[in-house]
Formats: C-alpha cells, sequence, structure tokens
C-alpha cells in the first residue's frame, strides 16, 4: 500500500477566528479536529504558538 501524501494548508485569519472561539467555548479538541480537518497535534501547537489554551481540560 502506497503511502499517504501529506496535505498542507495554510491558517487563515477565519481559520484562526474559528479557533479562538472554539477556545473560548471550550469544545474538546477531538470535535475540533473534525471539523476543521486538521489533526489535534495541529491545532494544539497552533494555539500554543498564538498562546492560547485548547480543549475542555485545560
Amino acid at each position: 500500500m502506497p503511502k499517504k501524501k501529506t496535505v498542507r494548508r495554510e491558517w487563515t485569519a477565519a481559520d484562526i477566528k474559528d479557533l479562538k472561539a472554539h477556545s473560548k467555548a471550550r469544545t474538546p479538541v477531538v470535535k475540533i479536529a473534525k471539523m476543521t480537518k486538521r489533526t489535534e497535534g495541529a491545532l494544539r501547537q497552533k494555539a500554543l504558538v498564538l498562546g492560547f489554551g485548547l480543549g475542555h481540560q485545560r
């Protein structure tokens, strides 16, 4: 089975705005990942870089 190709997508201003809104609402990271079609790690890393926490059990 061939390796799956990694698809990288840039973070738009709208993506960041949604991420901040989910942070305030304390949405679980698993739900955010499914909605945004990004990995949990990518979401957590972006939140860390922007300087806010993520998830419902911070």
